[in-house]
C-alpha cells in the first residue's frame, strides 16, 4: 500500500492532510523503534562478544596450565601454583569495582604484566597478543607491579638488621664461597628507558642511551638484600652509593653487623664487610680487589679469591635477566614507571629463589678440578655495567689494612685453599 494514496492527492482536504500527517508521524516512530531496537541488538551482540573474548583469553591461560606446565612457565617464567597464588594475593589489590562496564580480572591483568617483565614486547604487541588495548596496558602494568612488591617485599626483600642475620649471611659466603666475614657483594647494572621529558641529559650515558641504574646487595644465595633503584644513567656506582642509606648505616655503625671476631683458624678478630669491585672505596666495611697492574702472587691469589665470592653479584644480575628480559629492552616508559618495574623484577626474583632454587647451570658453577663452568645466562645477551669513575676513591688506611689481613690470610695455611695456586698458573 503506498504510503500516500493517490485520491488524496486529487482531492486535497483538510481532514486528508491530517490523516497524511497522522500515518507519516506513524511510520517515523516505526523507523525510529526498529533503528533503537537494531542499535540495541548490535550492542548487545558486541558485549556478547567482548565477555566471550575475555572468558577465551582466560581459558587458554587455564588450558595452558592445566595441559602444560611446562609451556605455562615458560610464556610466564613462573610456575602454575605460584600464578594461582599471585592471583589470589594480588588480585585484590588491582581488583576495580564492577560498576558498569565489566573490568579486565585481575588473572588477566596479571598475566599480561608478567608477559611483559619475561619479554620486554612493546603494548601494542601485548595488544594483538591478549586484545586489551595498549593503552590500558601501560595504565595497569606499572600497578600491577607495584602491587606485587607491595605484597612481597616485607617477606623475600628484606635487610637484615641484627647480628644473627647478617652471621646467616657471612656463614653462606663462608660455606660456599671460601670467603669469611662478607656480607654481601653490591654491582650496579643499567636499564635503558625512553628519554624523559625536559631531562637533558641527566638520565643519558656516554655510551648513547637513557637509564636508570640497579645498585644492589647480593648474598651468598644469588638474592638481594637491598637495592637502590632508580637513580639517574649518568651516575656511577660509587656515586650512588655514596648518596644511598646503605652508606650511612655503614659509616654509623647502625647497619647491624656482629662485632669483629676472629677468623677460622685465626686467632686475630676481624670485622664484617661487603664486598665490591674498583668502582667502590677501599673501606674498613668495603673490600675490594687489588690494582690490576704489577700484581705479585699474594696479591694474585687475594684478588682470586675476591673475585669468586663477589661473583654471587653478577649472577644475580644475570640469572634476574634472562628470566625477566624486560631489563634487557629499552622500557617505553617514564623513569618513575621503569623504577616500579625493576623493583617487580628483583622481588619475583627473590620469590623464585627462596622458593624453587636454582634449576642445572643457571649460575656459574666449578668443576672438579675447581675450574669456571659458565652459567647459562653468559651464553645471552647480559645488562649494561655502570661506567666506573675516571679514578677510583682514595682507600684509608682502615680499608689497606683489612685487605692487607686478608691478603696475609688467603696466602698461609690458615685460609688457603688447595687449588688458588694451581688455578693461577703456579704450582
Amino acid at each position: 500500500m503506498p504510503l500516500i494514496p493517490p485520491q488524496l492527492l486529487r482531492d486535497p482536504q483538510p481532514q486528508h492532510f491530517d490523516r497524511l500527517r497522522e500515518r507519516v508521524a506513524y511510520a517515523r516512530y516505526r523507523y525510529n523503534l526498529n533503528l533503537a531496537a537494531l542499535v540495541a541488538l548490535v550492542a548487545e551482540e558486541e558485549r556478547r562478544a567482548e565477555l566471550l573474548r575475555r572468558k577465551r583469553r582466560w581459558w587458554l591461560m587455564n588450558e595452558l596450565r592445566r595441559e602444560s606446565p611446562a609451556d605455562f612457565k615458560s610464556f610466564l617464567r613462573v610456575e602454575p601454583d605460584l600464578f594461582l597464588e599471585l592471583v589470589q594475593r594480588v588480585g585484590p589489590r588491582i581488583e576495580k569495582s564492577k560498576k558498569g562496564r565489566p573490568p579486565l580480572q585481575p588473572g588477566l591483568k596479571l598475566a599480561i604484566t608478567l608477559r611483559f617483565l619475561a619479554t620486554g614486547n612493546s603494548f601494542r604487541s601485548l595488544e594483538f597478543s591478549f586484545r586489551v588495548a595498549h593503552n590500558t596496558i601501560s595504565i595497569f602494568i606499572p600497578v600491577v607491579c607495584q602491587a606485587i612488591v607491595d605484597e612481597y617485599r616485607q617477606k623475600v626483600f628484606k635487610t637484615p638488621s641484627t647480628p644473627d642475620e647478617w652471621r646467616r649471611v657471612a656463614q653462606v659466603f663462608q660455606d660456599r664461597w671460601n670467603f669469611p666475614h662478607v656480607c654481601g657483594a653490591v654491582d650496579g647494572k643499567h636499564v635503558a628507558t625512553r628519554k624523559p621529558a625536559h631531562s637533558g641529559s641527566t638520565y643519558y650515558t656516554y655510551k648513547g642511551y637513557y637509564s636508570i641504574v640497579i645498585l644492589v646487595l647480593a648474598d651468598g644465595e644469588y638474592k638481594a638484600l637491598w637495592a637502590d633503584v632508580g637513580s639517574q644513567g649518568s651516575d656511577s656506582d660509587c656515586g650512588i652509593f655514596n648518596r644511598s642509606g646503605l652508606l650511612r648505616s655503614l659509616i654509623t655503625g647502625t647497619i647491624g653487623f656482629p662485632p669483629p671476631e676472629p677468623l677460622p683458624n685465626d686467632d686475630r678478630d676481624s670485622g664484617f664487610f661487603l664486598l665490591g669491585d674498583n668502582a667502590f672505596p677501599l673501606r674498613e666495611f668495603m673490600l675490594k680487589p687489588f690494582s690490576k697492574r704489577y700484581l705479585n702472587r699474594e696479591e694474585m691469589v687475594c684478588n682470586y679469591r675476591l673475585s669468586r665470592a663477589r661473583r654471587v653479584v653478577e649472577n644475580l644480575f644475570g640469572i634476574m635477566a634472562k628470566r625477566f628480559r624486560c631489563l634487557l629492552t629499552t622500557l617505553d616508559v617514564e623513569p618513575e614507571r621503569a623504577m616500579t618495574i625493576s623493583n617487580a623484577c628483583i622481588t619475583l626474583h627473590n620469590l623464585l629463589r627462596a622458593r624453587y632454587g636454582l634449576a642445572p647451570r643457571e649460575a656459574d658453577e666449578e668443576d672438579d678440578q675447581n675450574q669456571l663452568m659458565p652459567g647459562a645466562w653468559r651464553t645471552d645477551a647480559v645488562m649494561r655495567e655502570v661506567e666506573d669513575q675516571a679514578r677510583a676513591p682514595r682507600a684509608n688506611a682502615a680499608g689497606q689494612a683489612l685487605r692487607s689481613t686478608f691478603k696475609a690470610y688467603f696466602n698461609s695455611d690458615a685460609g688457603s685453599v688447595p687449588w688458588q695456586l694451581p688455578i693461577l698458573g703456579f704450582q
